[in-house]
């Protein structure tokens, strides 16, 4: 399999010399298969049943994924698909170790780099869009050192006017990165803040984008709202059924502060809610659905479905066999 671009500048040199087209100079890169999409619509089964054929491993594209213990609330692949196709970035630390972008994004290329070596074909499959556009468009995310002083007097501020009144400050000073931030992710909306306070300059501006390394062929996985949220509704019931509750009870038994920033994954934090008292397990419920129905509203604004470099598939009974047909033709598979 072609070497990875950024360890062979060569490359370069060699596109130059023969003039090749960009569609040729891709063909140089390795692939890479992303297969994105809005939570709930079946990507990782899809992922596993492309993958047994087309001898690839998975490198997970779901920021919730990343920790151990975390399992029934994030529908992590279960141990038996992870053993069925090697997964990559699943259980790789623990809730109260937050993961930044940058740390994700060089674990990510060294797994893809990992697969590559194998001769085998690396799928990014995921649905957190700055997680998969950082790989994608090879982001250059600025490097502002860590300001624990800044982080706390953010955080006193937080506990002030609320996460969502922080949120809307950001919103102020950069509508933009605000737009792109969960109002419940306290430890993003921090990040954001300190980079502005300590650039001078919007967040949003800060990300230049690099020249990507690989050949890559996006598949958007995409079913009509009102069946999407009814398979959500029915995945939250399942996730009760398989011991939700007890798997958030055993995470702050084992000493886990419940105001981790971790733990504003959706879910966690209305389960906590209702284990201190705060709610009924209805309500926790009901404000699950709710958040979860605007995690995918979030979603769409990061996978459009005008975007001319996905290509949109509706989840069915042929899509399986439309995504692998697709691949083998993009990719020139055998």
């Amino acid at each position: 399999m072609p070497s990875n671009k950024r360890d062979n500048p060569g490359i370069d040199h060699l596109s130059h010399d023969l003039n090749l087209s960009s569609d040729s100079e891709a063909l140089i890169r390795p692939p890479l298969v992303v297969l994105l999409g809005p939570t709930a619509v079946g990507k990782s089964d899809l992922a596993i049943r492309l993958a047994d054929r087309l001898d690839s491993e998975i490198v997970s594209a779901d920021s919730r994924l990343l920790y151990r213990g975390m399992d029934i609330g994030t529908a992590k692949p279960t141990h038996e698909q992870r053993a069925r196709v090697p997964h990559h970035l699943i259980d790789v630390t623990y809730p109260d170790q937050a993961w930044s972008l940058t740390l994700y994004q060089h674990a990510a290329d060294e797994a893809i780099k990992s697969i590559h070596s194998k001769g085998r074909l690396p799928f990014l499959v995921g649905g957190t869009g700055q997680y998969i556009r950082a790989i994608v468009n090879d982001w250059q995310i600025p490097k502002i050192k860590p300001d624990l002083q800044l982080r706390q007097v953010l955080e006193n501020w937080a506990k002030e006017i609320g996460i969502d009144g922080l949120h809307a400050r950001l919103a102020v000073l950069d509508p933009k990165a605000a737009t792109k931030i969960d109002y419940r992710n306290l430890r993003r909306t921090i990040r954001a803040l300190e980079v502005i306070f300590r650039s001078g300059r919007l967040f949003s501006d800060q990300r230049l984008y690099g020249k990507s390394p690989y050949n890559t062929v996006q598949v958007g996985i995409n079913m009509p709202r009102p069946e999407l949220y009814a398979k959500i509704d029915s995945r939250i019931d399942a996730m009760l059924a398989a011991g939700f509750i007890e798997e958030v009870n055993t995470l702050l038994s084992r000493g886990y502060a419940p105001d981790l920033p971790t733990f504003s994954a959706i879910g966690y934090r209305e389960i906590i809610d209702h284990l201190l008292g705060e709610t009924t397990l209805e309500q926790a419920v009901t404000i699950i659905r709710r958040r979860t129905r605007q995690f995918v509203r979030r979603q769409a604004n990061w996978f459009k479905e005008d975007d001319p470099h996905i290509h949109w598939i509706q989840a069915g009974i042929g899509s399986y066999s439309e995504i692998e047909t697709l691949l083998r033709c993009k990719l020139d598979l055998d």
